[in-house]
């Protein structure tokens, strides 16, 4: 049963502010083909319309169907199916995790969506020893992996931010917060894969075995594999973590504050820094779950008008080590040139800390606020740059409070592994800057007009201005653009493509690759 009409108005009238949709019609001889597909789970042909929306909520595209996967066997039998129709057909697949891309990139015009969520065929393994780990599903989300794994005593090294996310969706960019510049990003913590190229081929890979399909996917962007299964490294996890916030009105102090912490043997370990633009009430709102240092000096802290910047970190620790842990952390924050009277601090869970944005998504659903376009803005800028960009950006483009949390922290150049293809700024020391906005006005400050706008003139200026910037979770409409994102790195790109998805059926939501298109009958 194909989509009805009703849904693909519903789509149009979501998107028709804003967003950009596009509406295929499936072919019914396709659809007819999938019914016959022996499979361990199902397709939906029916209920779709979800697969066609994501995080980002600026575009929409309505698949032909969706594929709960039993199986691995499934995901590669229905790759392998659409590979058999060959190059002329039209039909593409995108893997779907938690559906958190921006701009469309786990959706698939017309084409079948993979709900990897579902497939759960497989508990997760955990193995301790001398070199832990755990083997995941793809479709796995790291806050299950977490509850998991601590129950062992261990804990992935890296993280993101927003842990329900899954696996094969952070490994397909690189999976970044403030453990990255002690372990590198997520992708640089991975012992082995399982893939299904666009072949429809299942392949085990390692950095020793099928290495340059491991390499490949890794920051892949899903270009060249979807992937179903990842052995992920662990370390001991702490009970607790000492979480301190403080602010800083000088942005060199902040930012050589970190570069200097970043650097240290004995330091932080989590570590991410947040630029405020026109805020009030800064510390009023910590005191909510943070307690302040001095409150007789917090109270009479003023905020109003200024650009601030604040310093975020944590300090692992198990009951028994608390003594130590005070003294450590008292010796680095005397290192410190922060704003005295901003120094607030809390004590909480490892599992709470780490599942933080999870608490302020329930909040923003309860509020009808979560479920609004997302113009997000995700760049990495070069130590020697960051100066030149914040007094642009922070100075005169952005003028005012900017609609959600700006991000701004760096991290080591050598923790990244460049036989992946992830595309990283060529400095030792590079800043990654999100500017997570949201847009829940359909005009205004607070709209996705006007806060892509300001979008465009970041980016337009950093190139105008030389900074040397890359975009994290890129996008970009021409092949010229990828050629200049890529750089040097484009031939091994195009060359992994052509090995391993070479009649471009995967990932299609990402634009760098257009399958070909069906001659026209005369």
């Amino acid at each position: 049963m194909k989509p009805s009409v009703l849904q693909y108005l519903k789509l149009f009238l979501l998107f028709a502010f804003g967003g950009v949709t596009t509406v295929h019609v499936p072919d019914q001889d396709v659809l007819a083909s999938l019914h016959k597909l022996h499979l361990d789970g199902h397709f939906s042909f029916s209920d779709v319309s979800t697969a066609a929306q994501d995080f980002g909520n600026l575009s929409s595209s309505m698949p032909a169907a969706v594929l709960h996967p039993g199986s691995v066997d499934d995901i590669a039998t229905t790759v392998r199916h659409v590979f058999l129709r060959g190059e002329h057909s039209t039909l593409t697949v995108a893997a779907r995790g938690h559906g958190h891309s921006l701009r469309g990139q786990c959706q698939a015009a017309g084409g079948i969506i993979i709900k990897m969520e579902s497939l759960q065929t497989a508990r997760m393994q955990v193995h301790s020893g001398a070199s832990p780990y755990v083997d995941a599903s793809g479709g796995e989300l790291w806050i299950n992996v977490l509850h998991e794994t601590f129950k062992y005593g261990l804990a992935p090294k890296s993280w993101t931010d927003y842990l329900h996310l899954t696996i094969g969706g952070t490994l397909s960019n690189a999976g970044v917060s403030g453990q990255t510049f002690r372990h590198g990003p997520q992708i640089s913590n991975v012992k082995e894969l399982e893939i299904v190229t666009g072949r429809g081929d299942i392949f085990t890979c390692s950095p020793e075995k099928n290495s340059d399909l491991f390499h490949a996917a890794l920051g892949g962007l899903g270009q060249f594999g979807i992937i179903t299964r990842a052995r992920i490294a662990l370390e001991p996890a702490p009970n607790m973590v000492r979480w301190i916030k403080v602010l800083y009105s000088d942005f060199t102090s902040f930012t050589e504050d970190q570069e200097m912490l970043i650097s240290a043997e004995r330091t932080f370990d989590y570590i991410e820094g947040f630029v405020i633009i026109n805020r009030t009430g800064i510390l009023n709102n910590w005191r909510s779950s943070f307690n302040p240092q001095d409150p007789v000096w917090a109270s009479q802290f003023e905020s109003d008008g200024r650009v601030l910047f604040c310093l975020e970190m944590t300090k692992n620790y198990n009951p028994d080590e608390a003594d130590n842990m005070e003294q450590e952390v008292n010796n680095l924050l005397y290192q410190l040139r922060y704003i005295p009277s901003s120094l607030f601090h809390t004590d909480v869970s490892y599992i709470e800390f780490l599942d933080r944005v999870h608490s302020s998504e329930v909040k923003l659903r309860a509020k009808g606020m979560w479920e609004v376009p997302h113009p997000w803005l995700n760049l990495m800028i070069p130590k020697s740059s960051i100066h030149t960009f914040a007094r642009e950006v922070f100075g005169k483009i952005l003028k005012d409070s900017n609609n959600g949390p700006i991000l701004l922290y760096p991290v080591n150049k050598f923790r990244w592994d460049n036989r992946t293809s992830v595309v990283i700024p060529d400095e030792e020391v590079f800043y990654l800057v999100g500017f997570l906005s949201s847009a829940p006005s359909s005009s205004g400050p607070y709209s996705v007009e006007h806060t892509l706008n300001l979008n465009n003139r970041i980016i337009e200026f950093s190139d105008k201005a030389g900074i040397g910037m890359k975009q994290y979770l890129p996008n970009y409409n021409t092949e010229q653009e990828w050629k200049a994102h890529f750089e040097a790195r484009w031939e091994t790109f195009v060359r992994r493509k052509n090995a391993y998805d070479p009649l471009a059926i995967l990932a299609p939501g990402q634009g760098i690759f257009h399958k070909a298109l069906l001659p026209l009958s005369s």
